[in-house]
């Protein structure tokens, strides 16, 4: 071999190895240098439980699927994350399955904005829609929330969508409350103060906030009853039954049936069959990291993956499932 063609060779290797440091450089998305996949999962603030549910997500991904470089970071949660998964920002996020229904249906927060390539990997635990007021208010039923004033959650939030949603079916409209556009946070607070009679949250039980309320002053939780929920589901299908059992919150002995929505797991376009195949097997083959991770992992299992799936799924997870 003359020097010419060794420094030929010399060259090509080098423009190879420039382009793969461009590749690793700009690649958060999941762009694979060889064999080096890089994906970037969207989840939610660092005190919520996306976040933690996130990173031990990317743990598994990590250790199971050879050349993985998967990170969580964290986002504005479920709205957001759509958000991202569209631009490409991020491969794989923590969503809400009724956000991701509005997203690729066109509607509510996502009116004429219809999200097209979302995929679904699985359904991870439920998030319950709970009605908090307090014992002293002696209202017992959502039918009763004519004239009341009702914290309805953040405006244009999955929250306040699902309270909308869910006194529709009592036959109760914004016309009939005084309805408050407030956050939990602040519905939380407002509730405590005697400023409103009800305040409502989408979020995991026990929740800390109504842990919170409940040291202070005797709450009680209104039920979503079963034929309600029926109802709901046949319009809505991404809302799931659910049970929140007696003793949930100090003082409450009471079991109280609602609805739910579920926390999935949504891929961009980016993620196909075969990736689509191993992340999902990685993920229910190491259920026991995300019961570390989170209280919510002890709520992760195969039986519920399908739960509330508002979305086509990605064809890999499809197949994951269909094995027996």
């Amino acid at each position: 071999m003359n020097i010419s063609t060794v420094k030929k060779i010399l060259a090509a290797g080098a423009v190879l190895v420039f382009s793969a440091a461009l590749l690793t450089g700009c690649g958060g998305n999941s762009a694979s240098s060889g064999d080096k996949k890089f994906l970037n999962i969207g989840t939610g603030g660092t005190a919520g439980t996306y976040y933690p549910i996130g990173g031990a997500i990317a743990e598994v991904l990590n250790k199971d699927i050879p050349g993985m470089n998967a990170s969580a970071q964290s986002t504005g949660a479920s709205v957001a994350n759509i958000n991202m998964l569209r631009d490409g920002a991020v491969d794989l996020a923590t969503v809400q399955n009724d956000i991701t229904y509005y997203a690729v249906n066109g509607t509510e927060m996502f009116k004429d904005k219809k999200v097209d390539g979302l995929q679904g990997i699985a359904s991870l635990y439920p998030e319950t829609c709970q009605f908090v007021t307090l014992q002293s208010s002696g209202i017992k039923s959502l039918s009763e929330l004519k004239g009341k004033r009702v914290a309805v959650g953040a405006a244009g939030s999955g929250v306040e969508a699902n309270v909308r949603q869910i006194l529709a079916a009592y036959g109760v409209s914004y016309d009939d409350i005084d309805a408050k556009f407030l956050s939990f946070a602040e519905g939380a607070s407002a509730l405590k103060d005697g400023n409103v009679d009800v305040a409502v949250l989408t979020a995991g039980y026990p929740t800390a906030s109504v842990q919170d309320i409940a040291a202070q002053n005797p709450v009680r939780l209104l039920p979503v009853e079963d034929k309600i929920a029926d109802d709901l589901i046949a319009k809505y299908p991404f809302y799931t039954k659910t049970v929140i059992p007696a003793g949930t919150y100090a003082g409450f002995d009471e079991a109280i049936p609602s609805v739910s929505v579920m926390a999935m797991l949504v891929a961009g376009p980016s993620v196909n069959a075969d990736l689509g195949y191993s992340i999902t097997k990685a993920i229910f083959s190491n259920l026991d990291r995300l019961q570390a991770a989170h209280a919510v992992g002890k709520q992760i299992t195969k039986d519920t993956a399908k739960a509330g799936m508002s979305l086509p799924m990605n064809a890999g997870a499809e197949k994951y499932f269909n094995e027996k």
